[in-house]
């Protein structure tokens, strides 16, 4: 879809939807992401309308970059004060909503350009391409031209943002997941052995009217026609780091590193405690009678493995309790958890985390599909079969909680006795389960 009729459609929403004054005149807010061409045309096309319709007054805001969150909710909060009846935006990242719900309540139109905010229903109308299909399309085109053996590079912009996550998606979906465009990452760590050639490829870039966030690669654009940069290949291991599942893929190669078994010094293992594989117990730590730990496994400093307790395929860190009966597995937990007669499964610990008696982090689904996790309000597939719940710091859930396939709780949550968690937690929240009892006597 073109600029000016994604414009025209996303003006002619907010003014349909807007409601009449007495001399039918509608303020209407207009708000784009960053100055690009692309943003400056819709604008444009923004202007002649107001022109031609007199009775139309657009006020316009733009943000400074593709990632000006604060300054987006800045000019909702503004049009709003303005006493706008609708607004019309680019919205430049999911969590802008909080400030479109304001605006919402107070009677004010809201129509999406360019992209969706997902899982928001706020909108009166949505004025945008389906980027998902856009990368289908271009996954299509690619796969005619590309032969096997062959590398490409995706671009994929902003992380987390809708639009470019779905053109992304869409492209790796239509040639499926065992011909994935390329396994070669680009680890950006640039040595310039001419830095103030650099400096004032920069300096010369900030002087032209243009994307503020990106003066760097067009610095770059400009010195290599005249200037040689070499690659030089990492042969190491890489993982991502960039959704909270990826920290187990990590903790998988940590864990492959351990060979043999090393208890340090000031360790203790129960004769009666089993180690079974690829283990390390680090000093201080105590391993009870009746535990097991299975390999490959990490128990961090003066962590103690109570009594018929079982860690396996795991790194327990320091100064943590796993208490009696506990059962850790395929899981990451970091310093200073606390977990007592417990299942805690293909799950992420946050330091300070308090689990229960009784809790679990169920990690299977009923049809055993693969586990879905939401980021940014936008539904993932995780990749992996099973996987539990990622646990931010300082939460505290009581006995006997569970939590579903792949939920998040938040830092310093709370979660109360008995509950069962079907959805994320926000940070510093508690979730409590109200209950009415009643006392008879029995005849």
């Amino acid at each position: 879809m073109r600029p000016r009729s994604l414009l025209a459609g996303a003006v002619l929403a907010v003014i349909s939807a807007a409601p009449a004054l007495a001399a039918d005149a509608v303020k209407v807010g207009f708000i784009t992401k960053f100055p690009v061409p692309f943003f400056a045309t819709m604008e444009n096309a923004a202007k002649e309308y107001a022109a031609a319709n007199p009775g139309v007054e657009i006020v316009y805001g733009q943000g400074a970059s593709a990632t000006d969150i604060e300054g987006q909710i800045g000019l909702i909060e503004s049009m709003v004060a303005q006493g706008v009846q609708g607004i019309a935006l680019t919205p430049v990242d999911p969590t802008v909503a909080t400030a479109l719900d304001k605006a919402v309540a107070a009677g004010i139109k809201v129509v999406l350009m360019d992209n969706n905010i997902p899982d928001w229903n706020g909108r009166t109308a949505l004025a945008t391409t389906d980027n998902y299909a856009a990368g289908k399309i271009a996954g299509e085109y690619l796969a005619t031209v590309l032969k096997a053996g062959d590398t490409m590079g995706i671009l994929e912009g902003v992380p987390g943002v809708p639009a470019l996550d779905d053109r992304v998606n869409g492209m790796i979906e239509k040639p499926g997941a065992a011909n994935r465009p390329s396994n070669l990452v680009s680890l950006v760590a640039h040595v310039h052995a001419d830095a103030a050639s650099l400096m004032q490829a920069i300096e010369a870039q900030y002087k032209i009217a243009a994307t503020p966030d990106d003066h760097y690669e067009r610095a770059m654009d400009a010195l290599m026609p005249d200037h040689i940069f070499k690659v030089a290949r990492y042969r190491g291991h890489w993982s991502a780091l960039k959704y909270p599942w990826h920290v187990l893929d990590i903790m998988d190669y940590f864990l492959s590193q351990i060979k043999g078994q090393t208890v340090e010094e000031g360790a203790f293992v129960h004769k009666n405690a089993a180690l079974v594989g690829d283990v390390f117990i680090a000093a201080g730590a105590k391993v009870f009678p009746g535990a097991a730990v299975v390999g490959p496994a990490y128990i961090g400093r003066d962590t103690i493995v109570g009594n018929n307790a079982l860690v396996r395929a795991s790194m327990v860190l320091d100064r943590c309790e796993v208490g009696y009966t506990t059962e850790v597995a395929r899981s990451y937990v970091a310093d200073h958890c606390s977990m007592h007669a417990c299942r805690v499964l293909d799950s992420v610990f946050a330091p300070n985390v308090n689990f229960s008696a009784g809790c679990t982090t169920a990690n299977l689904r009923m049809d055993r599909g693969n586990v879905s996790m939401r980021v940014k309000g936008e539904k993932l597939d995780t990749g992996r079969g099973k996987l539990g719940a990622v646990i931010g710091q300082g939460a505290f859930l009581g006995v006997d909680v569970m939590t579903m396939p792949g939920l998040k709780i938040g830092e310093g949550a709370q979660v109360g006795p008995g509950v069962h968690v079907y959805s994320d937690l926000d940070n510093k929240t508690r979730l409590l389960v109200k209950q009415s009892q009643t006392i008879e006597p029995i005849d």
